[in-house]
């Protein structure tokens, strides 16, 4: 099993969207990085489990976690003309972006902000990439031992 953490910006998509659908489960799509789509394609496997990260809000940081329930597969919005993820390079038989299934488990009583965690980057989480200075990208692999520690903090 894999650890990883997904950004989404809880205005396009919340942790709150997340357990009003139907199984409390959605297809993690609109991903638009090569780095990122390759490890979905690669990478990330059914039973993975996840952090749930929002940006730009007030608190920024970890908010729930989340189970991978699907194997990645193509992204259906890249083919959707009227879509903002529409790709014209993109064809049926040969699609460019993927998307894998997140179900929730639990919504955290408390977030995980990121300023709590930046206070570990020397330590305990200094080889974690989302503390580093410029790693943006959207889905993150983190390390057992960097989930473990996450979540012994824990309100």
């Amino acid at each position: 099993m894999n650890f990883w953490l997904l950004k989404t910006e809880p205005n396009t998509f919340s942790i709150w969207d997340l357990e009003k659908l139907n199984n409390q489960t959605t297809c993690w799509e609109g991903i638009r990085n090569y780095q990122a789509r390759n490890l979905m394609r690669d990478q990330i496997k059914i039973n993975d489990q996840v952090f749930i990260y929002h940006s730009v809000i007030e608190t920024v940081g970890i908010f729930g976690i989340g189970e991978i329930v699907s194997q990645a597969y193509p992204d259906p919005f890249q083919f959707e003309v009227k879509s903002k993820y529409y790709d014209p390079k993109a064809k049926l038989e040969k699609p460019i972006w993927l998307a894998v299934d997140v179900k929730l488990k639990q919504i955290l009583p408390e977030p995980i902000a990121l300023k709590k965690l930046k206070t570990y980057k020397e330590n305990e989480l200094q080889n974690m990439g989302l503390l580093k200075k410029g790693n943006r990208l959207s889905i993150q692999p983190v390390s057992e031992s960097e989930w473990n520690f996450i979540l012994g903090l824990r309100n």
